[in-house]
């Protein structure tokens, strides 16, 4: 993909660098360890983060009751299923639709529902994509290899301080015979930022 190729040659940003420096100073000094704090990265990562937003897409897929509690109040609904609590104040949770997508961002910083769906990626934190998926949605989707016909409406949710946004993908067609672990090992972080679709062919991140 043409704009993650773009980000990923750039340096890391000011307060990536620091917070590296300081955890060299740290390992350095002892006080921490290197493979200690790889390992919380990749459960953030692969385990407490995207499976855990994965299991509330199958769930409200599977589950007509549970996907109306989601949409009314996302972080209760979330909160009663056992995950860690949710760093906002509230979550909301918006639904794809044949006619309408939606994608996910923070124009501010990177807000993000880490509880729910790990470490924000890179692209997402960055100023590019902050940007010009307000002013250029489809042309950014695009980039990401996501073509939406020219009658779906795209509308683009702002996370904040307060309020972070998760994005309900559509239900494969064909995925009527899978149970809610096999649904959930579909779901990909970038479905539910927005960036890409759930299939039956490719498994989730």
């Amino acid at each position: 993909m043409e704009l993650e190729k773009e980000l990923h040659s750039h340096l890391p940003s000011d307060p990536a660098l620091r917070v590296k420096a300081l955890e060299s100073l740290l390992v350095e000094k002892g006080l921490l360890n290197s493979a200690t704090i790889d390992r919380w990265i990749e459960v953030f990562s692969d385990e407490v983060g995207p499976k855990n937003g994965a299991r509330v897409v199958a769930k409200a897929w599977s589950d007509e009751a549970f996907k109306k509690h989601l949409m009314a109040d996302a972080r209760k609904a979330v909160d009663e299923l056992g995950f860690p609590r949710l760093e906002a104040n509230n979550l909301v949770v918006v639904e794809n639709t044949p006619k309408r997508h939606n994608v996910v961002v923070c124009t501010l910083c990177s807000c993000y529902p880490w509880a729910i769906m790990g470490l924000p990626p890179t692209w997402y934190r960055s100023f590019e994509y902050r940007s010009r998926v307000v002013r250029d949605p489809r042309g950014v989707l695009r980039e990401f290899g996501l073509e939406l016909d020219d009658d779906v409406e795209v509308r683009v949710w702002d996370s904040n301080a307060d309020v972070r946004y998760m994005v309900l993908p559509e239900r494969p067609p064909d995925s009527e015979g899978l149970n809610e672990a096999e649904l959930a090992a579909l779901v990909s972080r970038d479905a539910m930022v927005g960036t890409a679709k759930v299939t039956t062919t490719e498994q989730g991140n």
